[in-house]
């Protein structure tokens, strides 16, 4: 089980999951609290040791299935299904399944028509009987999934190909059929129907994870615990690339930078209040020490009193980078009472500024909609001209940037062979407290095609990479 412990925890780092040694010590010692049969109470006994942020509980759960999977001969792929069903003591749990004896009793279904397993799979879900469930999962992966030994493959593809054969879909309509049938009055009101579906809804819920974790037992037994790990793993949210997100991970970095804002808030704060001490401050350090005749001296320090830096964010939301674009203007608003003054522009050929549009409410949201929707940004044809948006902006706005102003661009800097008017952010840098750029391609891609970052790096006080949000919030730190 140590041994087991150690791999899990290696996985949980590689996965990005801040593991201590003093949490993995801890995570070994809960082991001995919970009975190893139980693999609920295990699962949630290493999380609570284990994890910090419910953000990073998905990662978890992918390497506990996968580290404490269930395993023994009967999962290998290629298996004889007649000998291994037909045994006296198999099943498609065996006989380290925590649920009890009944999992081990659906064998012997390989003489089944799929008409013959449809109609199995029907009644066991009207009757919510669990334990047939597992054991005609576990004939659909053996029927439906087509299993390869060896194959590198996660396991998506095995779950379509089987949850496409069992059609769900029509099992669903067909249980709410006769659930209506068998309703007093013939029918169901809207009340009943909707709990009817959501309660068959949750067993087809549960019936597919009994077929993913077959999938996975089956994937464990043929490649071993570290190989299926590496192929499932999934990068938290904060370390998803703005500009290759999906649908699902921009979902996921929506949800993970309501929390971010607030523990960023609280952390440039305390920050800003705790800073270092500054110079000896003689007359107070004299006024402390008559009460002890000056034995011994206690030195006093004149403490910094910071200024909250003013902010004029520059941001391109033209075709990849628009994501990147919105996440950063989301957290720099989202924290805005950490400056004294921020004001944002947005630009692709042509610039408007959107302050405006965060002036009113704390929908963040709901601003970088209307920013999509209403932002004048459109000059000429709509693709990335950086030159004429900087010049547009000296011109209208250059005046306002003082010494303590940081100007903050945020681009690719891909400017589809414009002039660069490079000349705009070599003076914005001499009027400017600082400047910086926030590039999020990473730096290999600099300075190819069309990419001139380069000719505006020069001009800046630094050019951070930030392609997720981790590398935001270190850089948002710094600024602040």
């Amino acid at each position: 089980m140590l041994d087991v412990i150690t791999g899990f925890v290696g996985e949980l780092r590689a996965a990005g999951l801040p593991v201590s040694l003093t949490e993995s010590l801890d995570a070994a010692d809960a082991v001995h609290h919970v009975p190893l049969e139980d693999r609920e109470a295990l699962k949630y006994a290493l999380a609570a040791t284990l994890v910090k942020s419910s953000a990073h509980w998905k990662a978890f759960e992918t390497a506990f299935e996968v580290y404490f999977a269930v395993r023994g001969p009967q999962f290998a792929i290629g298996e004889d299904e007649d000998a291994d069903e037909g045994s006296e003591d198999s099943g498609p749990r065996g006989e380290g399944d925590q649920r009890g004896q009944g999992r081990g009793q659906g064998g012997g279904g390989e003489g089944l028509t799929p008409e013959e397993l449809a109609e199995m799979l029907f009644k066991a879900l009207l009757e919510a009987n669990e334990a047939q469930l597992a054991a005609l999962a576990r004939q659909a992966v053996s029927r439906y999934a087509g299993m390869e030994p060896g194959r590198p493959v996660g396991g998506t593809y095995y779950l379509y190909r089987t949850l496409r054969n069992l059609d769900l879909d029509g099992v669903l309509a067909r249980l709410l059929e006769t659930a209506r049938a068998e309703a007093p009055t013939g029918t169901l009101t809207p009340l009943e129907e909707r709990l009817a579906r959501d309660e068959f809804g949750e067993r087809l819920a549960r019936l597919r994870k009994e077929i993913e974790d077959e999938i996975r037992r089956r994937l464990v037994a043929d490649r071993g615990t570290e190989a299926l790990a590496r192929s499932l793993r999934k990068p938290l949210p904060e370390d998803i690339d703005f500009m290759h997100a999906t649908r699902e991970e921009l979902t996921a970095l929506r949800r993970a930078i309501h929390p971010l804002t607030r523990k960023l808030a609280v952390r440039l704060a305390r920050k800003r209040r705790h800073g270092r001490k500054g110079p000896l401050d003689f007359r107070s350090t004299v006024r402390h020490s008559l009460s002890t005749g000056g034995v011994p001296l206690e030195p006093k320090f004149r403490y910094p009193r910071p200024a909250k830096p003013e902010i004029m964010v520059i941001a391109d939301i033209s075709g990849s980078v628009a994501a990147f674009a919105r996440f950063t203007l989301h957290l720099v608003h989202a924290i805005s009472s950490q400056f004294s003054k921020v004001r944002s522009f947005v630009f692709i050929d042509g610039i408007d500024e959107v302050t405006r549009f965060f002036e009113h409410g704390d929908d963040v949201a709901e601003a970088i909609h209307r920013i999509n929707t209403e932002a004048d940004v459109i000059w000429v044809d709509g693709h990335s001209d950086y030159g004429h948006a900087f010049s547009v902006f000296w011109d209208r706005f250059g005046q306002e940037i003082t010494p303590r102003t940081s100007v903050l661009f945020l681009g690719d800097a891909r400017n589809n062979y414009h002039a660069s008017q490079a000349w705009v952010v070599h003076e914005i840098s001499l009027r400017a407290r600082r400047v910086f750029w926030l590039n999020p391609e990473p730096r290999a891609y600099w300075g190819t095609g069309d990419s001139i970052v380069g000719e505006y790096a020069v001009h800046c006080d630094e050019v951070f990479e930030c392609r997720n949000l981790r590398q935001l919030e270190r850089f948002v730190e710094e600024l602040a």
